[in-house]
């Protein structure tokens, strides 16, 4: 091995061609070849970080010896050291990102008043942010409930929204997605994100941290990334390595089929529940198998998107065919998805695993698709699952269970016991007035959450359900609150498309917005 400190970091650049043109690369399989290490044997998501650390090898803050050490991984026992891993760019939603952009704002303050020029106060990677957090349900059920609570929200933040327009044009390297237009996931799988970026000539896998938790989302993609705190990110915008313990990876071999009738939601409660037991806190999560392979996309990213709820750093699928089709029918131009393909296989990281041990994992835990059956979540914790034909008696068996092991702590005798409505005429609803409630009763309806709204499949179920219901004449109970806030304008597309809004608006899921709503609490005022 040479004795220079920088010998891998120049000693590994490849080339390949797509369409005529020239692209350098640092390549893995050279690095395994110099440095005698099994980088062919890492799981998928740990050869991305991998190719981060070579790439950004400078004697500093990231130095060759951090290649090597994360080279020679021990899948049993990795080493008791930190992962310099400089993110390719940086995803913020409006709650968290407004406070970063007031951060730079008084960094060029700074700047100016010792005499620097403000301008070279500048995020060093791209950085994107979503405003999607603010919308609130105010108004539903009816067709103009959605100009409703966009005219709502910028009265409410009008000053915010300035702000991040001035933002957008006083820094070359921030993008601000406007509101009305998606959740901040939905639009980093449709439109952010490029699975493999160039930069001086220089192609390597996308990678990112955002400031929301469910940020895994983009794993389902094959692109490494989890959710930060608000230093965390800042520091990565200012180019700055985040540093992580050496993870280490679990693998979840997925195999058989799912039942008719069962979906991504199905499969994914099923999946936080396995993983909750093993315990997987701190850890990378790959997926792998003939059962992974055959998940669509939109599959995939359901299950990765709970990584939160089952505790992991990521929910990781490796970049197939698949991903290729995804990016493809999202709109990314043939020349670039060509590119993609090129350079994961000439990184020799094209494809899923198929079998128990092409890859050295940590621990393995295996899903048959076939036993999972149709569940629901909750009805306290989004990550506890409940077979649907058991979930009228484990509410009752909830309800006078201790708090502490996730029951409602209730006294059995006031199961049935009844509550009044209030000041309904204050949200013009005196139709209401008088109606009572009692445990158990539903009192919101929302299709919503990143989880659900990003998976055709689960979003046309929806639908074929409404349509059914209302050519049987069924209706809502006029005190449930019901909303629909899709991911993205696709999903109305589709919905539009397929003539299955129109039944949905008769049940009264009319669209509300395109953000999260009631998943933080933005499910708007109900009566008392």
């Amino acid at each position: 091995m040479a004795s220079d400190k920088n010998s891998f970091h120049q000693n590994t650049v490849d080339h390949f061609q797509v369409g005529g043109k020239n692209y350098k690369y640092y390549s893995l399989p050279k690095l395994e070849e110099l440095s005698g290490s099994k980088v062919s044997r890492l799981p998928s998501c740990l050869k991305i970080v991998l190719e981060s650390v070579l790439r950004n090898v400078d004697g500093k803050s990231v130095n060759e010896e951090d290649v090597l050490k994360l080279a020679n991984w021990n899948a049993a026992s990795p080493a008791l050291e930190e992962v310099p891993f400089k993110v390719a760019r940086i995803v913020l939603q409006d709650f968290t990102g407004v406070p970063l952009l007031v951060d730079l704002a008084a960094m060029r303050d700074a700047a100016k008043k010792l005499g620097a020029p403000a301008e070279k106060i500048e995020p060093q990677v791209p950085v994107d942010l979503v405003i999607d957090h603010s919308v609130q349900v105010d108004f539903s059920g009816s067709p103009d409930a959605f100009q409703k609570n966009i005219d709502r929200e910028f009265e409410r933040n009008l000053e915010r929204y300035q702000f991040l327009k001035w933002g957008q044009q006083a820094f070359d390297s921030l993008s601000v997605v406007p509101p009305g237009i998606g959740i901040v996931h939905q639009v980093n799988l449709e439109y952010l994100a490029q699975s493999v970026l160039e930069k001086d000539g220089v192609l390597y896998p996308d990678s990112l941290v955002g400031t929301d938790s469910h940020t895994t989302m983009i794993n389902g993609l094959g692109v490494v990334g989890w959710g930060v705190g608000g230093i965390e990110a800042e520091a990565g915008m200012l180019g700055q390595p985040l540093y992580f313990l050496t993870p280490q990876v679990v693998g979840f071999h997925l195999f058989g089929e799912l039942k008719e009738g069962v979906t991504a939601t199905d499969l994914t409660l099923t999946v936080v529940e396995k993983l909750r037991e093993v315990n997987v806190v701190g850890k990378f999560v790959e997926f792998f198998g003939a059962g992974a392979t055959a998940l669509s996309l939109a599959d995939r990213a359901t299950i990765s998107n709970m990584a939160p709820e089952y505790g992991a750093t990521m929910g990781f699928f490796p970049v197939d065919d698949e991903t290729l089709n995804y990016l493809r029918g999202t709109g990314r131009d043939e020349e670039h998805v060509e590119k993609v393909e090129a350079y994961f296989k000439a990184q020799k990281m094209f494809g899923i695993p198929q079998n128990l041990g092409d890859v050295e994992y940590s621990q393995v835990v295996e899903l048959d698709l076939s036993t999972i059956e149709p569940s629901v979540s909750g009805p306290k914790r989004p990550q506890d699952r409940i077979v649907l034909n058991n979930l009228g008696s484990k509410f009752q068996e909830l309800f006078t269970q201790d708090k502490k092991s996730g029951g409602f702590g209730k006294e059995a005798g006031k199961f049935n016991e009844t509550f009044d409505y209030k000041n309904c005429e204050d949200l013009g609803r005196s139709d209401l007035a008088g109606e009572k409630v009692t445990h158990g009763d539903i009192l919101i309806a929302a299709i919503t959450s990143c989880t659900n709204t990003s998976n055709p499949s689960v979003m046309v179920a929806a639908g074929l359900l409404a349509r059914n219901a209302v050519e049987k004449g069924l209706t809502v109970n006029p005190r449930v609150k019901c909303s629909l806030a899709p991911g993205s304008r696709v999903v109305t597309d589709y919905l539009e498309k397929a003539g299955l809004q129109t039944p949905l608006d008769k049940l009264g899921f009319n669209l509300v917005g395109y953000g999260c709503t009631t998943c933080i609490g933005n499910s708007g005022p109900l009566c008392e």
